[in-house]
């Protein structure tokens, strides 16, 4: 039974609702059926009574949720009062990222808990990241590509689909699902790190053709705009179309690519044995249990 488990146990119990408690936890929902059935089968019972897309507490649902939140309760006031030890609230936490999808979420969750940790965020290509690494210019890395040395710990955190956004005016509108070699002959806009252009430019190049990037950006809704107008199609992550998708659905139309596998692992680097602030531990174990 694990700390994740529970939280998105009260979480599904509170709401009674398996696709509203994914959205509010920022996770998807077979990732949070696949933990709670885990931690049922920890129990030996079922915790809800399932009916369709219904779900409902049942009686040991909530015999498990009254002591569960007496527990989490005690958890909040033993957390407190070692943050007023510890001064915990008061650390910096320096990040190294590639890209920023996975940050907006991770950081909403942990601010809500430490409200008083600053963070300062460096958005590099890898090569550089590895530098600041090691110069302990940054506690550690979030990268859509290992950064690897023989002093670096390199930890997986997430998976995530590469989806591709159209018009909702494009011919590709009835549908769900593409091939990617049949945008061969569209614009492209980008974000413009390095990296990504690298990464987006393999992916064409695997199915077949040079993507012909005429837009760059580095910003999500800016180039969901540039896309509705039809000066292009756009690569998204998944985690970044679930943050903007609300400000964006109306206008784009996004689809799920089927060849070639447009999948990319984002993990976390950090410098094995060096001193982390209190501040820069707490994250670190949030962020590589958050998933």
């Amino acid at each position: 039974m694990e700390l994740l488990q529970l939280q998105y146990f009260q979480t599904v119990a509170r709401l009674e609702h398996m696709t509203q408690a994914a959205d509010e936890l920022n996770v998807t929902q077979p990732a949070l059926s696949r933990t709670i059935s885990r931690l049922e089968e920890d129990l030996g019972v079922h915790l809800f009574d399932r009916k369709g897309r219904q779900i409902r507490l049942n009686s040991f649902g909530k015999v498990f949720l009254s002591h569960l939140e007496r527990a989490f309760a005690e958890l909040e006031e033993a957390e407190r009062k070692i943050r007023d030890l510890a001064g915990l609230d008061q650390g910096i936490v320096s990040i190294g990222i590639t890209n920023a999808s996975i940050l907006p979420a991770l950081l909403s969750s942990f601010l809500a808990r430490h409200p008083e940790v600053h963070f300062r965020q460096y958005l590099q290509s890898p090569l550089i990241l590895r530098r600041q690494l090691e110069n302990g210019e940054v506690d550690f890395c979030i990268s859509n590509t290992p950064i690897e040395g023989t002093d670096i710990e390199w930890k997986k955190l997430v998976t995530e689909e590469l989806l591709l956004l159209v018009p909702r005016e494009d011919r590709f509108i009835h549908r769900s699902e593409i091939y990617l070699r049949e945008v061969a002959n569209e614009n492209f806009i980008n974000m413009h790190t390095s990296y990504d252009i690298r990464d987006i430019t393999d992916k064409c190049l695997e199915a077949g053709f040079t993507p012909n990037i005429t837009l760059e950006g580095n910003d999500p809704l800016v180039i969901g705009e540039m896309v509705s107008l039809g000066l292009g199609v756009s690569f998204v992550s998944e985690l970044t179309w679930r943050r903007v998708s609300d400000l964006l659905q109306n206008r784009l139309h996004v689809l799920r690519i089927i060849e070639p596998n447009c999948q990319r692992t984002i993990g976390v680097a950090r410098l094995k044995g060096r001193y982390l602030s209190k501040a820069a531990q707490a994250f670190y174990h949030f962020m590589t249990n958050y998933f």
